[in-house]
């Protein structure tokens, strides 16, 4: 392929019979657009989420602020796993909803969704209220009386946040990412910090700064409501849906259980280094996570843009568009992500270094989580691609196969090598993970991602840098300076190559979309 608008992507005929023009377009354009959003998007979160770390540390001390972020972790997997899988069944069966009967079976699968996570995020709510001692258990530092209002402050929020989520995903399903983005993480992380600022400053206490993390989601609730209900005015739908509870559940519930294996495979790390390990050695690892975390950004941005998109080219039985979206969008993944893990893997101490004293002796960990890394950003969103083709069965099947991977060796490993081997562990998951879903992604749905464009990425965003930034680890070794030159050279090859070969990786044709007038995601 030499661009983004392969031969034969012009007029095709959906599922329902009716002209559905330049599909294929249509969809890498508004992959393009919602993947820049939600990348500015996640770069907000990230600043915000730090600058809040920052102001509540300062204000709370270490023993208050381990408090609030202890609460943070516990009510963001309750949230999670309440929600029940049906967020991302939304975004689904949505999206194929508007491309089947033009959004009339919408209100429907509301009701299917929404009910029973309410019902389950209220019975959490009340579980938590009938058990005062849980707080004591979950945060021992803390009087009980302060112990207790943190729990309480949780019961009262859980089921506005766990909605809230689910009604998130429906709007990704209509196949804007603005509402999600908006809410989750521009609009909720700011007004977190705006509200824990005076409270640190004059009023600093564990329950008013988790009151303040806590509040944001009410406005979050309305603000998704009110998008929701613009989409389904925008979208009234002209077919009669058939009902469809039982498919929905049917995806929605495996996709519960392995969204708690995701949620996992990121704390199971931090929780066997504290036991078998040191506290010392949990901070290092959680650092390392940070950085990993932070250059998969775009990975996660393109794929809340491309899921719809996917799911409704699917929907419409052009099953060639959606593989050449998915092989297109795993090649923009891959070319601009493979360059910082590159660096990071030649640079780890002097990265490192950044956060203090001590930090530079996870640089082996760190190397480890950056080539599997690699592979996962080099698979693009495979697991993604599962689920929108409705094989949630087989994507729990892999998370649990990879989360057994990370547990055993982990706790084989975490006692002998410390954060080393937590990261092998993690490294192990995420090979498994990516390596095996790409590898169904391909067996069952027929998509493949690697040809001449994927290639000339390979050979921009790891050959090219790869060359500049060990070749000046060589030579200046693993420090400030090294890592400096490192960067402008491999910037100056890294710009050189994607120039030169702009047609075959499709950089041109992607930002030309970033810069065309926005076109409507329906007919």
């Amino acid at each position: 392929m030499t661009g983004l608008r392969p031969a034969g992507l012009g007029s095709t005929t959906t599922a329902t019979g009716s002209p559905h023009k330049d599909v294929g377009a249509l969809g890498v354009r508004t992959t393009a657009r919602g993947s820049l959003f939600a990348l500015a998007g996640s770069a907000a979160n990230a600043v915000f989420g730090f600058l809040l770390v920052a102001v509540v540390t300062q204000g709370l001390g270490a023993r208050g602020a381990g408090a609030v972020f202890t609460a943070v972790a516990a009510f963001t997997i309750l949230s999670n796993a309440l929600k029940l899988g049906a967020d991302t069944a939304l975004v689904r069966f949505v999206s194929q909803d508007l491309e089947l009967t033009g959004g009339s079976g919408v209100p429907g699968l509301l009701r299917t969704a929404v009910l029973p996570a309410l019902v389950a995020s209220g019975a959490g709510a009340a579980v938590l209220l009938c058990s005062p001692g849980l707080a004591g258990r979950l945060l021992p530092e803390l009087d009980p009386g302060q112990a207790g209002a943190v729990l309480r402050l949780c019961a009262v929020f859980l089921p506005v946040t766990t909605v809230t989520l689910v009604l998130l995903g429906a709007t990704r399903g209509y196949g804007s990412v603005v509402p999600f983005v908006g809410v989750e993480q521009i609009g909720k992380p700011v007004l977190r910090v705006l509200l824990a600022v005076p409270l640190v400053l004059w009023a600093p206490s564990v329950s008013g700064v988790w009151a303040a993390w806590l509040l944001p989601g009410v406005l979050g609730a309305v603000a998704a409501g009110i998008s929701l209900r613009r989409s389904r005015r925008a979208h009234p739908g002209t077919g009669r849906p058939p009902p469809r509870a039982r498919e929905f559940w049917a995806f929605a519930g495996p996709r519960a259980v392995s969204s708690l294996f995701d949620i996992a495979a990121v704390w199971i790390g931090v929780i066997l280094l504290s036991v078998l390990g040191t506290s010392a050695e949990a901070g290092v690892y959680t650092a390392i996570g940070r950085l990993i975390t932070a250059g998969t950004l775009l990975q996660l941005a393109v794929r809340l843009a491309v899921a719809p998109q996917i799911s409704r080219l699917l929907a419409g039985g052009d099953t060639g568009a959606a593989q050449r979206l998915h092989r297109h969008s795993t090649r923009w993944i891959a070319l601009f992500s493979w360059p910082v893990f590159v660096l990071l893997a030649a640079f780890p101490r002097t990265v490192l270094s950044v956060f203090g004293t001590g930090f530079a002796d996870g640089a082996p960990a760190l190397v480890v989580l950056a080539v599997a890394a690699v592979v996962n950003v080099g698979v693009g969103n495979a697991q993604t691609a599962l689920l929108m083709a409705g094989r949630s069965v087989g994507n729990l099947a892999v998370a649990g196969s990879a989360f057994v991977v990370q547990v055993g060796s982990g706790v084989w490993l975490v006692p002998r090598y410390g954060v080393l081997g937590a990261a092998v562990s993690w490294g192990l998951a995420i090979v498994v993970d990516n390596g095996v879903s790409a590898l169904l992604v391909r067996r069952r749905l027929g998509f493949r991602t690697v040809d001449r464009g994927y290639l000339l990425a390979a050979l921009t965003g790891l050959g090219a840098v790869s060359c500049g930034a060990f070749g000046m680890r060589a030579l200046c070794g693993d420090s400030v300076a090294g890592a400096l030159f490192a960067m402008v050279f491999s910037i100056g090859a890294f710009s050189t190559l994607v120039w030169r070969y702009r047609l075959p990786l499709g950089v041109g044709e992607f930002f030309g979309a970033l810069r065309k007038r926005s076109s409507e995601n329906s007919r």
